[in-house]
């Protein structure tokens, strides 16, 4: 069924000018998005490894990430203001030397509490060369007919980073200490800096935008229903995917029956249930770089608040599913396909809904206080999965939550009100 476009969309007229849809600003951010994306998303791999090499309970590693997903969640509104008042590339650049600091400390941190502490400033690096501050600069660059598009190919940029980031650390992992191999993550965020330089645009945001102070946009989306229900919405969102992350490929290797010889696990380079934890990452990365752009495709053309809701149902049926069948090496690889055809699909519509609710201007700070809900249930999904593993000895309770919550967020974004609202106004 096709729904109404969404209200007073805005639309091209003789006076916009139209920008093409890969632009150098697009290519730079799609660049720092698939770095800090390779990195974060392998953080799960180290579980295992960094645990029985210290002999923690596996919570003690899963708050470090938690925490980090925190840190990152309180670092977004932080950063999105930064670049907005002292530039995009100083936040970015600022964002990427915390981050290479937080790995090299971490590197060498031998107890939970300097390991927790030091995610920190990872989580406040990966909040300054991701999602918050380079969606808004890719937004403010990309004309109307192509930003919905041009968030999404950035926010798929982040699920090709996932595609090669956990396999790449497990690789590494064969032959070097996971010390070593976060030395060489530290590296590579610096290095992507050199493109940089292309991070030049034309602001697409209108005249009455500008006029508009960070404070009174503020107190318009604080007096609208409907940035709270959207606040509200991408609490699941958060919750599920980085409990995925984090706890995804120690789930695999102790709950999935053995992988047995021969076959296409075989071909593909995979005889273990561990190596199939790294593979299933990379599959809902692959899988999400589809289900993104196609959200992009989507939300130009259908109201994205139903869309939002889709995906969120979408998500609860396939989780639920997952965990009432048999866990075996194909229903892994079944869900870690159509989970990742979801995965990232709101990033682009919730982003590009508060920036058609909200204008561009101080879109960096808006979805960054909208993030901040998403990190919270990032937060509670990676500490509670680590929580309830040494409570219960397995995952099931805690991805029962994620389902019911996932549930939750599919209902709160129908009430949503998707009109633009201006200066003075009072949100409908």
């Amino acid at each position: 069924m096709k729904f109404d476009a969404p209200p007073n969309a805005r639309q091209n007229t003789p006076m916009e000018p139209r920008t093409p849809l890969l632009t150098p600003v697009l290519i730079a951010g799609c660049a720092v998005i698939l770095v800090n994306f390779a990195i974060r998303a392998s953080f799960g791999v180290f579980q295992i490894p960094i645990a029985e090499q210290f002999h923690w309970a596996r919570a003690e590693f899963s708050l470090a990430i938690a925490i980090q997903n925190l840190a990152w969640g309180f670092g977004q509104p932080i950063f999105g203001a930064i670049a907005e008042r002292m530039g995009d590339r100083k936040a970015i650049v600022l964002g990427a030397i915390l981050y290479s600091v937080g790995l090299v400390l971490s590197s060498a941190a031998t107890t939970p509490l300097q390991h927790q502490l030091l995610e920190i400033l990872v989580g406040f690096g990966i909040a300054g060369t991701g999602f918050g501050v380079i969606l808004a600069v890719v937004g403010r660059a990309s004309s109307d007919e192509n930003r919905s598009m041009s968030l999404a190919i950035a926010t798929a940029t982040g699920s090709a980073g996932q595609v090669f980031g956990a396999p790449l650390a497990e690789w590494m992992l064969s032959f070097m200490a996971w010390s070593e191999v976060f030395l060489i993550f530290a590296a590579a965020i610096i290095l992507v800096l050199a493109v940089l330089p292309m991070m030049r645009s034309p602001d697409m945001a209108s005249r009455s935008e500008l006029e508009e102070s960070l404070g009174q946009v503020l107190m318009r989306a604080a007096k609208d229903p409907s940035f709270t229900l959207i606040f509200l919405g991408f609490f699941s969102c958060g919750y599920q995917l980085a409990f995925i992350t984090a706890h995804f490929p120690a789930l695999v290797a102790e709950m999935c029956s053995p992988v047995q010889g021969g076959g296409m696990l075989a071909s593909l380079g995979i005889s273990s249930t561990s190596a199939l934890g790294a593979i299933a990452i990379s599959l809902i990365g692959l899988a999400n770089i589809v289900g993104t752009l196609t959200a992009g495709w989507a939300g130009k053309r259908y109201t994205k608040k139903y869309l939002l809701a889709g995906i969120y149902t979408a998500r609860t049926f396939v989780a639920a599913a997952f965990i009432l069948l048999p866990i075996t090496p194909t229903t892994v690889l079944l869900f870690s396909a159509t989970m990742g055809a979801l995965w990232l699909a709101t990033v682009p519509l919730t982003s590009g809904l508060v920036a058609h609710i909200y204008g561009l201007r101080y879109m960096g700070t808006l979805y960054g206080i909208v993030f901040f809900s998403h990190q919270l249930g990032s937060f509670l999904g990676v500490w509670l999965g680590g929580k309830m593993y040494d409570i219960y000895g397995d995952y099931t309770m805690v991805w029962w939550i994620g389902v019911g919550i996932g549930a939750f967020s599919a209902l709160v974004h129908l009430p949503i009100r998707e009109n633009r609202t201006t200066l003075g106004a009072t949100p409908a």
